[in-house]
């Protein structure tokens, strides 16, 4: 873009703006539909919930990387230094995904031990350890 003059180079950055203006629109007005808005019964639809989902992340990503190679001037540059920048982003990005999981699990578990803590124990049922009344009688 170094060799563009003062004009093009407008152009050329106004072009990005607007590609990336109908990209967001479109995203927004995808979020919409898939949250019922648009339409209250698409969001008991969970197979169209999931579309617009995949739509919104794939409408992500291709803003991003045009973000990157266009602006960012990483589109006229050789492939490894282009993988040697991109690699550890997405790398980044699945970290990012994976410590959601793992949290997400964790708050699980929690709950279910939270659950298991409230259950009411019959004493009769209980083993392995002793019961409040056994220890009294133990200790004399």
């Amino acid at each position: 873009m170094s060799h563009l003059s003062y004009e093009d180079a407008k152009k050329h950055v106004f072009r990005g703006f607007w590609i990336l203006l109908v990209v967001t629109l479109v995203e927004v007005v995808i979020s919409l539909f898939g949250k019922g808005h648009i339409i209250e019964s698409v969001a008991n639809l969970r197979w169209l919930v999931a579309l617009a989902a995949l739509l919104i992340v794939g409408l992500s990503i291709y803003k991003a990387k045009f973000i990157i190679y266009e602006f960012m001037h990483l589109g006229s540059e050789v492939k490894g230094l282009r993988t040697s920048v991109l690699l550890p982003a997405a790398l980044l990005i699945w970290a990012i995904i994976a410590f959601f999981q793992e949290g997400n699990a964790w708050k699980d578990r929690r709950e279910q031990i939270k659950d298991k803590n409230e259950m009411q124990v019959d004493e009769a049922g209980q083993q392995g350890m002793l019961l409040e009344k056994e220890i009294y009688d133990w200790k004399g």
